[in-house]
Order: structure tokens, then sequence, then C-alpha cells
């Protein structure tokens, strides 16, 4: 079942089972001479399903038909090898796009949670959607960067560089239009994980300086990764600024109690699960709840508010 934006605009709900994002919107943009899809769903037959079903109703030839990737996310790549043709464009950032074709950097990360307090159980790493749903082939990708211009129709985008959630998080923007899709830089109601698994990387300041950028944008429209359509771009961005200043504080706020590695102080924070404990939260969950709270301390450590100590193999911050 399709939704119908505009003419020739159209949205696919793809359903993500289990998962607390329930679903990614995919955009399928048609006209006479080309299509373009922009993201699409897991590696998962589910995902496959609801995607074919869409885009035989909406008659879509996939043999002139391109795809657009905002950012490397299963849930946005996963099934690119299924949609991809011989005659197709795969756009996507280099950064992201390298990562999709490979297959490092899970033990890497796996090494840093473990120094990070979290349990060394490789489960977070097998239930994780991104080892599960990921693309199983090599793809070739159109590379695209900050600026290029994408034309589809009587729509012209600008690819819009905006790390923070990725590393090459692109989003599209139509300035004619004012019309934004934000992928999952600006989501209308859930807040985007922002996180990592190292401390030479500063996603936060990253994201904050990626929402300033769309700032200055005039923006009417957002066409968002998940959930709800909405109009009100500014104001939502305040409410992110805002979201991660207070998970800030509330990170400080712990550390009062002394020196604490991330997993311990992910456990303290109220994170908005349906969860009531955090002994009930499933390995996966806790696994996001730990990179996101790393790339807070991160932040707060290049702002010089906390510190992190050298001395332990297992590593702890504390307040300066």
């Amino acid at each position: 079942m399709f939704e119908t934006i505009r003419p020739g605009l159209f949205k696919l709900e793809i359903p993500l089972p289990g998962n607390p994002l329930k679903a990614v919107n995919s955009y399928v943009f048609k006209t006479p001479d080309r299509n373009l899809i922009v993201d699409t769903g897991m590696n998962r037959q589910e995902c496959l399903d609801a995607m074919m079903t869409g885009l035989k109703e909406l008659d879509i030839d996939l043999s002139i038909t391109d795809l657009f990737i905002t950012h490397m996310h299963a849930d946005h790549s996963g099934l690119i090898s299924h949609l991809a043709t011989e005659t197709s464009r795969v756009y996507c950032s280099q950064i992201d796009a390298d990562i999709i074709n490979s297959t490092d950097g899970w033990e890497d990360m796996l090494i840093y949670a473990s120094r990070s307090g979290f349990p060394d159980d490789e489960d977070a790493i097998r239930q994780h959607p991104g080892f599960k749903y990921g693309v199983r082939k090599l793809i070739e990708f159109t590379i695209v960067k900050d600026g290029d211009l994408i034309s589809i129709g009587d729509y012209n985008f600008r690819c819009v560089s905006t790390p923070g959630h990725t590393q090459g998080h692109l989003c599209l923007y139509d300035p004619d239009k004012k019309l934004l899709l934000s992928g999952d830089h600006i989501l209308g109601k859930i807040t985007p994980n922002i996180s990592v698994f190292a401390d030479d990387q500063n996603p936060l300041q990253e994201y904050l300086d990626s929402l300033s950028k769309i700032y200055s944008m005039e923006v009417d429209h957002v066409l968002p990764a998940h959930r709800f359509l909405f109009d009100n771009c500014r104001d939502r961005i305040d409410q992110l600024r805002l979201h991660h200043q207070n998970r800030a504080n509330a990170i400080l706020s712990v550390l009062e109690k002394g020196p604490q590695n991330a997993f311990e102080i992910a456990s303290q924070l109220k994170w908005d699960l349906s969860y009531k404990e955090w002994d009930q939260f499933p390995i996966t969950q806790k696994w996001f709840a730990t990179g996101e709270v790393i790339s807070h301390l991160n932040y707060l450590k290049a702002l010089g508010r906390v510190k992190q100590d050298p001395s332990s193999d297992t590593i702890k911050f504390s307040l300066t």
C-alpha cells in the first residue's frame, strides 16, 4: 500500500518487525523517463515483500529506477541488491558506501564496548540489525557529496552532508520547493540515535553542527525516514538540541556520584522505551544506549566538562 505525497511522489511504509522504529519510510519518485527510490528497508523477507508489493502497485520498472541511500544503516540500505539492476545508479556518500561494502569494524566496536563496561556478550553483535539484515553483496555505488545535484522529474535536489547519525549521512533538499528528505537526521517525534564506540570521534558535535546547517535553510516540508511527515523543521531542531543538552546534563549528574564507565551511566538514565527496568532492555537496546552515552561523553570531554581516566583497562569518566 502506498501513500501519495504529491503528484509523482509516493511513500511506502516498509515494516521493521520487532524493532522499536516500527517501519522505515521509503520514498518513490515516478516519472515517465526514470524513477528514484530513497531508502529501502532491511534485507529481510518482510521488508522485501512490502517493497515489491508497493512497487508493483505503483507500476515501477526497476530497469529505469535509481536508488538514493541516505546512510549506511541496514533499515535504509539492506535491500539494495534486490532492487538495483544493471542499469540502476545507487547514490550514497563515500564513507557510508565503504561501510556498506565492508565486513570489518564489528570486532573493534566490541572491544571498545567491553572496555566501556559492556558485558562480554557477542549476542550484541549477532542480534544487531546491521549485522543480521545488511547487504550481502558488493554494491557498485555512484558516490555523491555535499552540494551535488540530483534531478528527478520537476524536483531538483541538492545533496546535503549531515554527519552525526552516521559519518556519511546525506539529506536531499529542493530549495525551490523548500522540501527536505531528512533520512534519520531529523525525525518528527523520535530522536535519532547518535552513538559511537571509539574515543577519537565526536559525532554529537557533528550532529549539532549538521542541525545548524539545516536550520539556516528554508524548509516548509520534511519527509523523514521514520514515522510521520512534518512542517515545523526549525521547531523540531530546537527540540532536538534541547534533548541532547538535557541528556548531557543527566550524564553530568550521574557522574557526581564518582567515576563510572559508559555502561554504568547508561543504566541510570531515562530512556524512551517501554521497558521499566534496565535489566529488561534487550541486549541490542543496551548496545545503542551505551553507544549514545559514549558519544555524549566524547562531546563533554571536548568541552572540558569531563575527563577520561587513562590508568585502567576499563574506560571510566569523571567530572573535571
